[in-house]
Parts: C-alpha cells; structure tokens; sequence
C-alpha cells in the first residue's frame, strides 16, 4: 500500500503535488539534465567551437580538438550522467531502507568499503581493470552495509542515531586503513590518486559498460520494493499487516545498494554527500512516496554531479577541481543546515 502525506495548508505540514506536477517537476528536470549533458561537452580547459563539437560528434573529422571531444569530454559525460543516477538511487534507497534523512552512502561508510577493497585490488593484487576491481567493490560495500545495519539494531529495532555513528566510526576506521595502505607502497598506488579523490575525469567509456548490467537491475530492483518501503516508513508491524515481505524487501533492497554504489565507487571512486542531498530535494519536491523520489533522484543527481564537474573545470582554469571536491564543498554546508532543521524531510 503506498504512504502518502495528506494535502494541508497548515503551518508543518507536507503538501503532496498532484500526478501532473509531479510528471511536469519530472519533464523539468529531464530538460536541465539535456541542457548539462550538451554543456559538459563544450566547455572544458580549452575553449572549442560549437561547430566542431558537432562535426567531432556527428562526422568523426580527425583533429586534436575532435579528439578531445570524443575521446575526453564525451567519455566524461557518459561516466558522470551513469555515476549520478547511481549515486542519487542509492541515497534514496538508503535513506528509505534505515528510515534516516540523514543516511547516505558515504556517511554510513559504504562508500569507504567500496573504496578500500578497490584499493587493496589495485595496490596489492595489481588489478587495473574495472571488470576486476569492480567485483571488489561490490563486496566492500556489501560487507559494510551489514555492518552498519547490524551496528545499528537495538532490541527496538534500528536506532537512525546509532546506524549514523555506526558509519562514521566504520567509515573512519575503513579510511585509515586505507590511507595506511597507500602510505606503504606510494609508487604502487599512485594510478588511483585522482580515482581515490572522487573524479569523472579520464575515465574511458570502457569502465562503463561492464557496470552497466548490474546497474540496471539494481534500478529495477528498486523500483520493485519501493512500494514496501513505503509501507515500512510506517513501521514494521503496519507493514506485515499490509502483506510486505520484511526480511525479503530488506534483502533486495540491500542487494540494490551493493551493486548502486559499489558500481559508483569502482568506476568514480567515493563522491560523497550527492546521494544526502538529492534525496533531501526529491522529497520536498514530491512528498513521502519512494517511486517518485527514485525517480526524480536518478535525474537530479546527475545534474547535481554534471554541474559540479562544470563548475570544477571553470573556477581553476587551465588546471581543474575534481568532482569529489566540489561535491564535498558543497554537501558540507548543506549538512550543517539539514542537521540544524527541526523538520528536516522527515521519512
């Protein structure tokens, strides 16, 4: 059974738009990603005419500037659109699984798995190939998003406030021993200092397509539980009383959150505080009910994410500011301002 807010107009209430806002919010924002998409092709270091991004996309004419476009910028495009919907989805997921506003994969610490089992791959075992790596960050992020749940139960059930300190211990600790292991051996992981710092830059369109699959299906399994998830936002024995299969929407749900980050993180590395604030703004946008936010979250991420990249090859121009950066810039004061709220999107 879905879980809608009542339209009011009192004063601390949620006022849920209709289907046709809600669908017109959706078309807005699909427009504005377009937008990006086109613009994060043209600008860059280097100032290129828009007449030979067009004749580098559609004619393939050779030249160092058709290069650049085609082997640099659109590659860049396609990563970070691929890497937003990811990040923004699996922020929505979390937020919804452990019932927190303030829950996101890098707060809870499951991008700091993700992170240093790419890290042990490529800095011990020597596997440069994202189809290699890639299995070690789904096995990162799996195992610290058990842990964090686990950390976080109490006899009461999931306490927001415990699963929270849970992860920032667990990605505190993780981020240490990744640092350790860096300091170790500098010579051996210096092919993942711009992955490690959260980057959309130089990634080739080969380290996209064998995330892709996963991806996809974590996206469906989302949208298949969201639902439950909504039923649950009421609690566990209103949910059981409306059919929902706990354990199973549980299951799925962090099977979803494995594959969303741990495919981010492989191909990116950990961008954090874009799936706490996406989510955040989905839900002022269209209410309590998860298949919107989801929706509207796999759209604003990406421009979240490709503007951020924008303004990061801008402000320091010839030199550029990796997205992680920016993002973290960002995200800090907006999580100064949630944490302060007292109504602060509540699930």
């Amino acid at each position: 059974m879905t879980v809608l807010a009542l339209r009011r107009t009192g004063p601390g209430t949620v006022t849920v738009p209709g289907p046709r806002r809600r669908l017109l919010g959706l078309i807005v924002a699909l427009v504005v990603l377009l937008v990006l998409l086109v613009l994060s092709v043209m600008i860059g270091s280097t100032a290129i005419a828009p007449s030979v991004v067009w004749d580098a996309l559609v004619h393939s004419s050779a030249g160092i500037d058709q290069f650049a476009i085609r082997d640099f910028r659109l590659p860049r495009t396609v990563v970070g659109l691929v890497v937003g919907v990811a990040l923004g989805l699996s922020g929505a997921l979390i937020q919804a699984l452990v019932r927190n506003p303030l829950a996101d994969p890098g707060l809870l610490g499951v991008h700091a798995g993700a992170s240093l089992a790419v890290t042990v791959a490529v800095g011990l075992f020597g596997i440069r190939d994202v189809r290699g790596y890639m299995w070690f960050a789904f096995v990162g992020a799996l195992v610290v998003t058990l842990m964090v749940l686990a950390l976080g139960s109490t006899r009461q059930g999931q306490s927001p406030v415990v699963m929270v300190l849970a992860g920032i211990c667990v990605g505190a600790v993780l981020g240490g021993v990744r640092d350790a292991l860096q300091l170790t051996n500098p010579d051996a992981f210096d092919a993942i200092r711009s992955w490690d710092a959260g980057s959309i830059a130089g990634r080739p369109l080969d380290v996209v397509w064998p995330i892709l699959p996963f991806l996809g299906v974590a996206v469906i399994v989302a949208f298949a539980v969201s639902g439950s998830l909504d039923a649950m936002a009421l609690g566990d024995e209103l949910a059981v009383t409306q059919g929902v299969r706990l354990v199973r929407t549980r299951l799925l749900a962090v099977i979803a959150l494995t594959l969303l980050t741990g495919g981010a993180t492989a191909v990116a590395g950990p961008i954090t505080f874009v799936g706490l604030m996406v989510p955040h703004v989905a839900r002022w946008l269209v209410g309590p009910h998860q298949r919107w936010i989801f929706a509207y979250s796999i759209l604003l991420a990406p421009i979240l994410l490709l503007a951020a990249d924008i303004l990061g090859r801008v402000v320091m121009r010839p030199g550029e500011i990796p997205v992680g950066i920016v993002t973290a810039f960002i995200g800090a004061p907006v999580l100064i301002v949630l944490v302060r709220r007292n109504k602060a999107s509540k699930l």
